[in-house]
């Protein structure tokens, strides 16, 4: 009997706790990746917002914009995809059977678990809210009235619960006041959403048929709930050039002041001077050799290969590049000259082998105190800056990256710039002055590429006839080196493509398969690379 009792009290407390969980999360389709929109309406920015992900409107314009790490869509497919899949989701919420029907008012310290909330009439958020819910609870809320915030009001998520899995839907104006912190995707159904200085949204702001006003505000689409982890392009291979911390292919390289440089130091056309040994932590190359010839190839490559990038995003206003800007792991343009104020955030959102590629169609010039922040797992080595012109740093900047400037002098890294990575160029002279530079995974092999001077290394091979079109010639000068030597062949990408063991002092090598166009190689004696050059077939 007493067994019988404890069945029943048990079924009747189950019975009378709330249904957590029940909610199914809407799907937003492509909506989820804007993170401002609006099917039938504008959408329009004042001050300087931060915004990751898609912005725009199906009927209407989006202006007053600066860099959105996202795509603009205004009236395309894409907008109209994005109208479509907003309606299903606002059916699927209406659909929803509430669990909760709480106050209008929100907040003020309440703690909610997961579940549909209704509210009647308009409802206000004040205070602070919590939610607390695992990475699987969903929370809707249905509000049928306008939905407004006080001043500084703020959403926290406890217990490992999601901004993806939070869902805000409202039959009226939603108006959040300055200094607001919100959490989840806002659905104003046929009104408008008004967002105000110092906002922060980790979520999205759609509107069914209403203007979209923001102001000075961060808002990003959130990550978790299968959306995509980033990873951005694949890096390039630097090869040789990865040993150097501040390198010229073709330009002298000069230091004033004291400069402290983790990596080598050199030019493959000119003289690397100004240097004090005591304070570089790698190979000074003073003059050409071997190594510097190297470098030069293997740059030659991974600038082709930046150059290559098909971009996922452009920044639309390069002369307002930084002014705390957050980017996310992609391939990155700017059409025109850059010029970097304040800050930039690199944001990997946890993947530390994520790569940012940024290619910027002309020069590139910074403020004072400019930086480089590096935020949730991103890493200086994984940055790379692939820039048409002159590039100048100015003092006490902090910038991390591997810099590949193409035909445009690195003429000024300044006073006080730490430079937590790499500056290379194609073909222009590079100075520094009293900075610190670290050029992070070197090779372990890079003492080994300076044995030989770029004379001697290109005494010991031949290859003939170049240009060619069916075949080439490799001819080995010493006949004591042949020792497990290889010629290995490499589209403008870095790709190899061919390689060949060379057995005797003259190997003819079919080359008839090989595409018209550049090619580079590299020639491998004795385990060593002792020889880089281009190759063209015709």
């Amino acid at each position: 009997m007493k067994k019988q009792i404890l069945i029943v009290l048990t079924a009747a407390t189950f019975l009378l706790l709330p249904l957590t969980n029940s909610a199914q999360a809407p799907d937003l389709g492509t909506a989820a990746n804007f993170v401002l929109f609006s099917t039938d309406g504008a959408v329009s920015n004042s001050g300087i917002s931060q915004l990751t992900g898609n912005v725009g409107t199906n009927n209407g314009s989006s202006t007053a914009f600066g860099n959105v790490n996202g795509i603009m869509h205004d009236g395309d497919g894409a907008s109209a995809q994005c109208a479509a899949d907003l309606l299903i989701a606002c059916n699927q919420i209406d659909s929803m059977v509430p669990d909760f029907f709480p106050a209008p008012l929100l907040g003020n310290g309440a703690t909610l678990v997961a579940g549909v909330y209704s509210v009647s009439g308009a409802s206000t958020l004040s205070g602070v809210l919590t939610l607390d819910g695992g990475p699987n609870d969903v929370f809707v809320f249905k509000i049928s009235g306008s939905f407004s915030t006080s001043a500084n009001s703020k959403v926290k998520l406890i217990n490992g619960a999601l901004a993806c899995n939070v869902f805000w839907k409202a039959e009226g104006l939603v108006s959040l006041a300055s200094g607001c912190s919100m959490k989840g995707t806002i659905i104003a159904n046929n009104s408008a959403i008004e967002m105000n200085t110092g906002d922060t949204l980790e979520g999205r702001a759609l509107s069914t048929a209403g203007a979209v006003t923001v102001d000075g505000i961060l808002a990003y689409t959130p990550i978790g709930c299968g959306s995509i982890v980033l990873t951005g392009p694949v890096a390039p291979e630097l090869g040789a050039a990865e040993c150097y911390a501040i390198f010229s292919s073709d330009g002298a390289v000069y230091n004033s002041g004291v400069t402290h440089i983790t990596g080598d130091i050199g030019s493959n056309s000119g003289s690397a001077t100004g240097y004090n040994p005591l304070f570089v932590t790698g190979t000074i190359h003073p003059i050409p050799d071997g190594s510097t010839a190297l470098a030069a190839a293997d740059l030659l490559v991974a600038y082709n290969y930046l150059n290559s990038l098909t971009p996922e995003i452009e920044l639309l206003y390069p002369a307002q590049f930084g002014n705390n800007l957050v980017l996310t792991p992609h391939t990155y343009l700017m059409g025109g000259a850059a010029t970097f104020t304040d800050s930039l955030f690199l944001n990997a959102e946890g993947n530390a082998d994520a790569v940012f590629v940024i290619q910027i169609n002309g020069a590139l010039t910074t403020s004072t105190y400019s930086r480089v922040i590096l935020i949730n797992s991103a890493q200086s080595k994984n940055v790379y800056w692939k820039i048409e012109g002159a590039v100048t740093i100015n003092n006490y900047s902090v910038f991390c990256g591997t810099i590949v400037c193409n035909n445009g002098a690195l003429g000024a890294i300044n006073t006080g710039v730490d430079l937590d990575g790499r500056a290379l160029t194609t073909n222009g002279a590079l100075t520094t002055t009293a900075i610190n530079s670290v050029a992070t995974m070197i090779p372990l092999n890079c003492s080994t590429l300076d044995v030989l001077s770029a004379d001697e290394a290109n005494a010991m091979v031949t290859i003939f006839p170049n240009p060619f079109s069916s075949y080439t010639t490799i001819s080995i000068n010493e006949i004591s080196q042949i020792t497990n030597a290889e010629l290995r062949i490499y589209n403008i990408l870095g790709s190899e493509i061919l390689s060949s063991g060379i057995t005797k002092q003259l190997t003819t090598l079919n080359t008839s398969g090989l595409t018209s166009g550049m090619y580079f190689y590299k020639v491998v004696l004795n385990n060593n690379i002792i020889q880089t050059g281009k190759l063209v077939s015709q």
